[in-house]
């Protein structure tokens, strides 16, 4: 057991290193993603049963912003990316 969660452990280290297969940005953008579908089934559910979910919505947006932006940053890199592999 303690070599399975030690295992874990050093998987999740591995995110933050310099070299790491993981494209953070991405890993944002869908967490960020996450938050707001949460939001909007929780919002169907209490519309539902006939009560309002009071969410602000400078928060709302604030997600959105950032679920924009991680996904648009990382297909910009992605095409900047390719631009420069077709130079060299």
């Amino acid at each position: 057991m303690f070599k399975y969660l030690n295992k874990k452990w050093m998987a999740f280290r591995d995110i933050f290193k310099d070299d790491n297969d993981i494209d953070e940005k991405n890993v944002v953008g869908f967490a960020s993603f996450l938050v707001m579908t949460i939001f909007a089934v929780a919002d169907l559910l209490t519309g539902y049963m006939g009560k309002d979910l009071v969410i602000n919505e400078f928060i709302y947006d604030s997600f959105l912003i950032v679920t924009l932006g991680c996904f648009g940053i990382a297909e910009l890199g992605d095409v900047l990316g390719k631009r420069n592999q077709n130079k060299d």
